[in-house]
């Protein structure tokens, strides 16, 4: 029984010694490594918690500027409709200018063409008046068988041409 005593004792004093021990092992653990690796373990959390703030801001300035580049794009679709749309009124503005330019010319010329046909009727004229004078002028003095004098010759013609207009 003494050896179980000694034994008991033995055991219940390596226990304690043991205890004793763990615990100073503990306290130098808390010492040496507990405040280093929680100090670790809360700067990895703050980064992982900054990291996190971080993409969720990133994401946002992401989805703005998303939003601008559409409303810009959108923009742009607006101001090329709007160019296209100017084109166009401008064309048909030009179009109607050249068409009535056009009309304008085609009437100039027809009024310088009816003017042009109205002289060269006077000029004809004049110039069947003349030739009519001239044969009038011999044939009558093929008939009369003398000479008329310029003046003489004149009336004649007139008289004449007087009586064919009416």
């Amino acid at each position: 029984m003494l050896s179980h005593l000694v034994i008991g004792q033995l055991y219940y004093g390596d226990s304690l010694f043991y205890i004793v021990c763990f615990l100073i092992l503990m306290w130098l653990v808390k010492l040496m490594a507990w405040k280093p690796i929680t100090k670790m373990m809360q700067d990895r959390s703050d980064k992982i918690s900054n990291d996190i703030d971080s993409a969720e801001q990133s994401r946002t300035e992401a989805a703005k500027l998303a939003k601008q580049r559409q409303a810009e794009l959108d923009k742009s679709h607006d101001d090329a409709s709007n160019i296209i749309s100017e084109a166009r009124s401008n064309g048909q503005k030009e179009h109607d200018n050249i068409v009535s330019q056009a009309q304008e010319d085609a009437n100039r010329v027809k009024v310088n063409a009816q003017k042009d046909i109205e002289q060269e009727r006077k000029d004809a004229l004049a110039n069947a008046k003349d030739d009519v004078a001239d044969l009038s002028i011999e044939i009558a003095s093929k008939i009369i068988q003398k000479e008329l004098s310029a003046n003489d010759q004149k009336a004649l013609i007139d008289s004449y041409i007087e009586g064919l207009g009416k």
